[in-house]
């Protein structure tokens, strides 16, 4: 997954702001797109939350794992 539809920087947003700006980003996404999400620390609980309210919906790729920097690929697949 190279080619990103949107991009999500999150660093850039209070913590209230992220969650619902990275949702809404994802919800605009047709299916086969995705989006590159890039943050200061690993995504992990935001992972959990995409795998409980939206299963089968999505991949999540980890393009590169900190220390400093993490970025993921989210491709929307319905």
């Amino acid at each position: 997954m190279e080619e990103f539809t949107s991009q999500v920087d999150a660093r850039k947003y209070e913590p209230k702001d992220k969650h619902p700006v990275i949702f809404n980003t994802f919800s605009d996404l047709n299916p086969g797109e995705t989006m590159e999400l890039i943050n200061d620390h690993d995504p992990r609980p935001l992972q959990y939350q995409f795998m409980a309210e939206m299963e089968g919906q999505f991949e999540w790729e980890y393009l590169e794992q900190g220390p400093e920097v993490w970025r993921v690929a989210i491709k929307k697949l319905k």
